[in-house]
């Protein structure tokens, strides 16, 4: 038999998948029901996942399906109330001559409380200017009923000579003789200055409207026969 011949009657190569699946078969009884869980896991595992995404999937879907009725639900509310809002000006305007009579007749009323209230205004300053006469008129007569406080100064002056020859008597006398409306001379006494020099001290009680220091001074220095100079060494007001 020749090597063609044997070939053709070989079914060995032209049978291959059989064979193949034979031999998965052989080793899958030899190893045992290990080897058949280890070939299966896989392929079970990545079909849970894939379910647990599909369900995944399908809910997200169902969300969205609810969001864009939920949209188109509002628009369809939006449209309804532009086309309302459309309508609202024609029925204004229609509206509008209908209140154009009492619009014509408010002025007449409106006038008549105007008049009224600018009576009313007038009488109430009326009133106001009577009451405020009236209280000025209390005020005055309190006023001159109250006794007058008048503001009286105690002044002790320093009258100084211009030796010790000068006459304190006499300079004493023409200090006294100065003689004013609200002055009244007080005592007096002799002060040593030095070198047999003596100046009058002098007190008076004067009121502060009608009589001055600088009046007193002024006044005083004209005896400038016995005078030399007039000091206020104290002043307070009673």
């Amino acid at each position: 038999m020749t090597a063609v011949q044997y070939l053709s009657q070989e079914k060995i190569w032209f049978e291959k998948t059989q064979y193949d699946e034979a031999e998965r078969r052989f080793y899958e009884g030899v190893n045992g029901p290990a080897l058949q869980a280890q070939n299966t896991a896989p392929g079970t595992g990545d079909h849970g996942e894939l379910v647990t995404r599909m369900k995944d999937l399908e809910l997200e879907n169902q969300s969205l399906h609810k969001v864009v009725e939920d949209l188109r639900s509002a628009l369809s509310r939006l449209e309804a109330r532009v086309a309302v809002l459309e309508k609202v000006p024609g029925s204004a305007a229609t509206a509008a001559p209908c209140a154009k009579q009492p619009k014509e007749r408010a002025p007449v009323e409106e006038e008549d409380d105007d008049l009224d209230l600018f009576g009313s205004e007038e009488e109430e300053d009326a009133e106001a200017e009577r009451i405020r006469e009236q209280r000025v008129k209390e005020y005055t007569e309190r006023k001159a009923k109250k006794p007058t406080i008048i503001a009286k100064s105690s002044i002790l002056l320093d009258v100084k000579p211009w030796d010790d020859e000068t006459d304190m008597a006499k300079l004493e006398e023409c200090v006294r003789s100065v003689q004013a409306d609200g002055l009244l001379w007080g005592t007096s006494k002799l002060v040593p200055v030095g070198y047999g020099i003596k100046k009058l001290q002098i007190q008076c009680v004067v009121e502060d409207d009608k009589v001055g220091t600088d009046m007193l001074e002024e006044e005083i220095t004209k005896f400038e026969d016995y005078v030399q100079s007039v000091d206020v060494a104290a002043f307070n007001k009673i």
